[in-house]
């Protein structure tokens, strides 16, 4: 940190807000300024006092105190909220959004930030209970002199997090890359158990193995607030292209079960598997080269990649060892594996099925800016389609399998319905959508959450090499 600290401004106070304030006042700036909505002043005087973290009455104040001023509010309010405290904005200051997408945000941030205001943006890529220590912090340097993205750098130098340098176009492609679809499918996921009146994990279905990272991560993402997924779903162009094609893979996949059309079905899953992960049909993975190397570069990390040609060749499973995540179940898994019932993973099909037709290259982006959510989800369907004999159990489950079958109609009902609520752009409708199945499940959200944070980690030691509690070291 420098001699001569900046100020740094916070306006907006919910999770992320928060979770902000406590971290940079923990990790040494000095002289910290928030504040939320109207009426919410003297609550938050109570809640700060005697942390160093100086509550100010509006956005006016905060603005003109500050030299590095963050908004932290729901993307579909930002614009409102920046036109009525951005012209206070300190001059010679920098000015960042902490929000999801941020084309609504850079059209805010031109219009009504004055031009003697740099703009240097940032979005830490995860929830406000995940550690900041390793995890993706997006900086996009959009107006000023270069010397701006050092102080923004040197501000969350205590995030220990790592640094990804894009334009604002590219954050809103890599985020849609690797939050869209992967919201819709636990979205999607949670709908279908709630309209089915059943929680998972009291069967033995959705209780081992990866079933457990599907149940553990629906339930957290259900426990986040509902504007944390409906700004990115409903303002990123993006984003609402990809979740429609997610629900017509769901949906093309489910008419090819359902009609028994077994060559179609397996042309379809091979290729999508070739396409995406670079194995030929019924190829053996090597798992013994390193993974790819993270970089700061979005367009270095393409090219790498695809100079390799193969991209899921040659690296390291994101999944090691399903005894792991036995670990971090929330129901009691059968005696035997043998009990359980074989599962078309049609949520798994779909996934990569969407990824090929939309021609993502999910290591690419999880080497650029991935979520811990995204990262687990790449590495569920990593592992069902490293194995051949794995992927072809699920091609049979899905076309004989009478078991899971009620599940896949209530997922095919919830994918649709989750894309049409896209395509409406309703914030309100997106919301009690949300709520519906956030209720139903809140009993477990505290700990699912716990679990799903130690089951996070415990993959991430195992990557690192490390040893998992209760375990021995993973190789």
């Amino acid at each position: 940190m420098s001699a001569k600290q900046p100020v740094v401004g916070i306006i907006g106070m919910g999770d992320m807000g928060r979770m902000y304030a406590k971290r940079l006042k923990a990790g040494g700036i000095n002289t910290i300024y928030v504040c939320d909505k109207p009426g919410s002043y003297d609550s938050l005087v109570k809640e700060f006092e005697g942390t160093g973290i100086i509550p100010l009455e509006n956005g006016h104040y905060v603005s003109r105190l500050s030299d590095f001023i963050i908004y932290s509010v729901e993307a579909a309010a930002l614009t409102s909220v920046v036109r009525e405290y951005g012209p206070s904005t300190k001059v010679g200051s920098v000015v960042a959004g902490q929000t999801s997408v941020k084309a609504p945000e850079k059209e805010a941030f031109e219009k009504w930030l004055p031009r003697d205001v740099g703009i240097t943006s940032v979005h830490s890529l995860h929830g406000p209970t995940v550690t900041t220590e390793g995890q993706p912090l997006i900086i996009i340097h959009h107006r000023g002199p270069e010397s701006n993205v050092r102080m923004v750098e040197d501000i969350f130098r205590s995030f220990k997090s790592r640094y990804v340098h894009l334009s604002y176009e590219e954050h809103d492609m890599v985020t849609a890359n690797t939050q869209a679809v992967t919201h819709a499918a636990f979205l999607s996921m949670g709908t279908a158990w709630r309209n089915s009146s059943s929680y998972p994990w009291e069967t033995a279905r959705y209780v081992s193995g990866v079933e457990v990272v599907k149940v553990n991560i629906t339930l957290r993402i259900y426990a986040a607030k509902w504007h944390v997924y409906a700004g990115l779903a409903l303002l990123n162009p993006s984003a609402q292209s990809q979740i429609q094609q997610y629900s017509r893979s769901v949906t093309e996949l489910f008419k090819l079960m359902v009609e028994n059309r077994k060559e179609e079905l397996e042309n379809r899953v091979w290729e999508s598997r070739e396409k995406v992960f670079g194995w030929s049909k019924l190829q053996e993975p090597s798992s013994s080269a390193s993974s790819p190397s993270s970089s700061s570069s979005a367009s270095t990390i393409t090219s790498d990649l695809k100079e390799n040609g193969e991209i899921g060749k040659g690296r390291d499973p994101i999944l090691l060892s399903e005894d792991i995540l036995d670990q971090f179940s929330l129901g009691n898994k059968p005696s035997t594996r043998e009990k359980e019932s074989p599962n078309s993973h049609l949520s798994l099909l779909a996934m990569v099925d969407c990824w090929a037709k939309l021609g993502i290259r999910p290591y690419e982006h999880l080497a650029v800016a991935g979520t811990p959510v995204f990262m687990l989800w790449i590495g569920v369907a990593e592992y069902l389609f490293r194995s051949p004999t794995l992927l072809s159990s699920a091609i049979q489950a899905a076309l004989s399998d009478r078991i899971h079958r009620p599940d896949d109609v209530e997922f095919v009902v919830a994918a649709r319905g989750w894309s049409e609520c896209v395509s409406f752009g309703n914030f309100d409708l997106y919301k009690k959508r949300f709520e519906e199945t956030s209720n139903f499940f809140s009993p477990r959200f505290e700990e699912a959450t716990k679990l799903g944070g130690r089951m996070i980690k415990a993959i991430q030691d195992m990557q690192a090499g490390k040893p998992t509690a209760g375990q021995p070291n993973v190789q």
